[in-house]
């Protein structure tokens, strides 16, 4: 066990030290914090206009705007991850294919589930510290509001943004494990999040029993619960079994590309 939990802190290293040697990934940050700081601004802007709000009977309604401000500025960061996480993903196994690295880890003695794993948390922590800098300017908005804006509801919001990630990121992976090129991992990636993404719509138009089932799937769905302050353990379920499908799934794409080559 302590073999095994070296090894993967070997190559988390590895890969991590690869995310901030990459230029590639530079640009992929570059973009997130501009469009982040673009879409915070406006809806810093917009939510600023007042907290009441007219009904039709004339009288005003207390509006809670931190917290609207929080659901609207994390579902923005969810869709600009939707585009930007594919490209995260797409080298993790296809540049391994297409510089033949991938038949050494095939063969190692390091376990496909450990080298899927390393993988894995290296990119997760890489996105990681791409959302840390926003709460930066975050605590900077939400400690100057009166009442104080509940930090659990923050950090939970925040919490579901990563396990959005690290779910998108384990299948992307899987699907980059297919391919050498990360051109098509990126594309299907992308398609199949985008599914997961809307698929609570086509449960809806459905109905009934599949139709649920279909809903249940829905990334979104779950991710809103999180951004709400609500704590579902099926929404948390649905996360971590995405997260070990993907692994799951990579293990025994690698294991059967060594077969191929055996």
């Amino acid at each position: 066990m302590r073999i095994i939990f070296s090894n993967i802190l070997a190559i988390y290293r590895r890969e991590l030290q690869g995310y901030f040697a990459s230029p590639l990934a530079y640009t992929i940050a570059g973009v997130f914090w501009l469009l982040a700081g673009f879409f915070f601004i406006n809806l810093l802007n917009a939510y600023n206009l007042g907290s009441l709000q007219a009904d039709t009977t004339g009288n005003t309604t207390p509006l809670d705007v931190p917290y609207l401000f929080l659901q609207a500025f994390l579902g923005v960061l969810s869709s600009v991850a939707l585009f930007l996480l594919p490209i995260l993903s797409m080298g993790l196994y296809a540049e391994e294919r297409k510089r033949g690295t991938l038949e050494l880890l095939a063969t190692s003695p390091v376990t496909n589930w450990a080298v899927a794993l390393a993988k894995l948390l290296a990119v997760v922590t890489f996105f990681a510290t791409m959302v840390l800098p926003l709460l930066v300017y975050e605590a900077i908005v939400f400690g100057a509001t009166t009442p104080p804006m509940n930090w659990n509801v923050i950090l939970l919001g925040h919490l579901g943004l990563l396990l959005l990630a690290a779910a998108v990121l384990s299948l992307g992976m899987f699907i980059s494990s297919l391919t050498d090129s990360t051109i098509l991992a990126a594309v299907f990636t992308f398609g199949l999040v985008l599914f997961l993404w809307i698929v609570e719509l086509v449960g809806q138009r459905l109905g009934g029993p599949i139709g649920n089932a279909l809903s249940h799937l829905s990334l979104l769905k779950h991710f809103n619960n999180l951004t709400q302050g609500i704590v579902d353990s099926s929404s948390l379920v649905l996360f971590a079994s995405y997260i070990v499908l993907g692994l799951f799934l990579t293990a025994q794409s690698v294991d059967a590309f060594r077969f191929q080559r055996s």
